[in-house]
């Protein structure tokens, strides 16, 4: 059965994020190899992207694509970027030559497993449950696990810093203390617990340089 996917994505089919299908969540969504002072919302860490490369942005229900001043270019369906331009439903998008992105606008009509398969890894943000398919954690993560995996969770695909970890986890006396080490730490044992359930699993994954991301399918 088919039905409207009701919800824009970007499938990136070559590149540092191949495989991924992230929705488009915000009015504006930047792309870019982010760094320190530099947010990005989708962090591509390819030395060809800008620190903050491309945007698309979203104005009375339409989907706009623009470059941001970028040195390798943005280029729509095989063409140079200049300006803001709508993007449709499976055109392709190229960072610097190197990333290539495919549009699925909010109106396509595809089966939603096509666009977004179900997540392995799922939480109730109300009771702290967190699953792996049919099996719930037992017993529940920390306070810290659990909001750290919260703030990966959120939205999928997005790459988070250490600070951005830190502001998350920690209490607002305790952060001018926490180190490298405690925040390696804690990654370490979230994904020891994430292996309880599933030992194959590959869901809080390591960007060099940037910091961590979550695959809510465990790389499946």
């Amino acid at each position: 059965m088919e039905n409207s996917s009701q919800q824009a994505f970007l499938i990136f089919e070559k590149g540092s994020l191949q495989g991924k299908k992230v929705p488009i969540i915000k009015a504006s969504t930047i792309i870019g190899r982010g760094g320190r002072n530099t947010q990005c919302d989708i962090v591509l860490p390819e030395r060809q992207v800008s620190r903050q490369h491309a945007e698309i942005y979203v104005d009375q229900g339409r989907y706009y694509l623009r470059d941001l001043g970028s040195k390798n270019g943005t280029y729509l369906n095989g063409q140079s970027l200049q300006g803001a331009v709508e993007i449709s439903d499976n055109d392709e998008i190229q960072i610097a030559l190197c990333e290539h992105v495919r549009f699925v606008g909010a109106d396509a009509t595809l089966p939603l497993s096509e666009i977004f398969p179900p997540f392995r890894l799922r939480l109730d943000a109300q009771t702290r449950q967190v699953w792996i398919g049919t099996v719930e954690i037992s017993p529940p993560l920390s306070p810290a696990q659990y909001r750290l995996l919260e703030l990966l969770f959120e939205p999928v695909g997005t790459v988070r810093s250490r600070d951005e970890i830190v502001s998350a986890v920690w209490a607002e006396a305790e952060k001018d203390g926490v180190t490298e080490q405690a925040i390696d730490a804690l990654v370490r044992r979230l994904r020891e617990r994430l292996a309880e359930v599933a030992p194959d699993g590959k869901y809080v994954l390591t960007v060099r340089g940037h910091g961590f991301r979550l695959d809510p399918s465990g790389g499946q």
